[in-house]
């Protein structure tokens, strides 16, 4: 069983920086496809960006593209997410989630919420 644990949200103004962290408890992470999703207050999860196994292919969804950076560091087992330029609008429970099924970004974008491990979340708030 993967476990996933995220940190480094918080309350952060417009335009300002936060860099999430993921951390994986098992090796077998290496092997899998990362990804972050967000889910505001009274809407559905979206998915916000991920990485493929070995870190060279990511993808993002439209609304964070330039700002949010994803990437991961195999040696110590974990995924990043680096947001710039933050707007109240990405203010969100942020989720870590892991592929159940394969090691490239299709696994995760798109995903049905069974074929992914989930993190517990961290809360991003953006104000104006």
């Amino acid at each position: 069983q993967v476990q996933l644990v995220e940190s480094g949200g918080g309350l952060v103004q417009a335009v300002g920086s936060l860099r999430l962290s993921c951390a994986s408890s098992v090796r077998a992470f290496r092997n899998l496809a990362m990804g972050w999703f967000r889910q505001a207050s009274g809407k559905e999860r979206e998915f916000v960006a991920a990485i493929n196994c070995g870190g060279g292919v990511t993808y993002y969804t439209d609304s964070v593209k330039v700002r949010f950076t994803i990437s991961r560091d195999l040696a110590k087992d974990t995924v990043y997410l680096q947001m710039n330029s933050l707007k109240p609008e990405d203010t969100a429970v942020y989720y870590c989630a892991a592929s159940r099924t394969g090691d490239s970004t299709t696994s995760i974008v798109g995903a049905p919420p069974e074929n992914l491990h989930w993190g517990q979340g961290t809360q991003v708030t953006v104000t104006s």
